[in-house]
């Protein structure tokens, strides 16, 4: 079972959202605490929350996602999507995406799910001592905007870097966020030194177990990450995520033109139970 946060961030859907699916009975909680009105959902309840994206995405409203889960089967759905599918080609550009996530759909309905891809190592971090920015930035894809803020100012008051730059970015937020997310970009230094109003010099603390996978592909991936490893907690059941994520990109927009080769490493906190 897992907490509303924890499931947020989970299956990357705000707790707003959640409690929306709630109000609007697509997707009931599994248990509510009776005493302190706490929220829990079940694995089981992925598949479910995926459906309701998809269609969502697709843009049935909440009364026609609520007969298609209903009556969700592979002649069903596949003749409900071929429908759609014939609206977005008559549409404009700007509705090519939506055509995309209607083929996806259509390939994966004879599953009845997404596939889980991602295997997790666990790794101990040291400390380091970085030079880092802290914003609240409109979204996730927003972080290019602080890296280049960062290294515009590292310019401005040349700052000595090691040869070979180590680069990674925290995520400060508890739950998945659709907008005003708290990232920091950091960039670890020879030794501590002195900050100022925008910079930060500090030391990032070691840590003792961090689950640890590689995505490969658009940043659009991620998100297929943290479904991955609501899977791999129930199968370790003596291990529980806490504290912040981190976030390495080895390849990027920077220095690889076609997103398809992205590589980028996901670090999720562990403590043992």
């Amino acid at each position: 079972m897992f907490k509303i946060g924890e499931f947020s961030k989970l299956t990357q859907v705000s707790i707003r959202m959640l409690r929306y699916y709630d109000e609007t009975a697509l997707l009931k909680p599994t248990r509510i605490d009776p005493d302190t009105s706490y929220r829990f959902y079940s694995l089981a309840q992925i598949p479910v929350l995926q459906k309701i994206i998809f269609l969502r995405d697709l843009g049935y409203t909440v009364a026609e996602i609520k007969v298609a889960l209903e009556h969700w089967s592979g002649d069903f759905i596949t003749e409900q999507l071929r429908n759609k599918q014939t609206e977005v080609r008559r549409s404009l550009e700007l509705e090519q995406e939506k055509l995309k996530k209607i083929e996806r759909a259509m390939a994966s309905i004879q599953k009845d799910k997404i596939d889980i891809r991602y295997d997790f190592t666990i790794k101990r971090l040291p400390s380091y001592p970085v030079i880092s920015l802290r914003r609240v930035i409109p979204d996730y894809f927003g972080e290019g905007i602080l890296w280049q803020e960062l290294t515009e100012l590292i310019s401005q008051t040349k700052i000595d870097l090691p040869t070979k730059e180590q680069c990674f970015a925290i995520y400060h937020d508890t739950e998945f966020k659709e907008k005003d997310v708290d990232v920091e970009v950091c960039i670890v230094v020879n030794n501590q030194k002195h900050g100022s109003k925008c910079l930060a010099f500090r030391e990032i603390k070691a840590v003792e177990r961090m689950a640890c996978t590689m995505v490969y592909g658009p940043y659009q991936n991620i998100s297929g990450v943290f479904q991955s490893f609501a899977y791999w907690l129930t199968q370790n059941a003596d291990f529980k995520m806490i504290g912040k994520n981190r976030q390495i990109c080895h390849r990027g927009p920077w220095n690889e033109t076609n997103p398809e080769h992205y590589l980028t490493e996901i670090q999720i906190e562990l403590e043992k139970i």
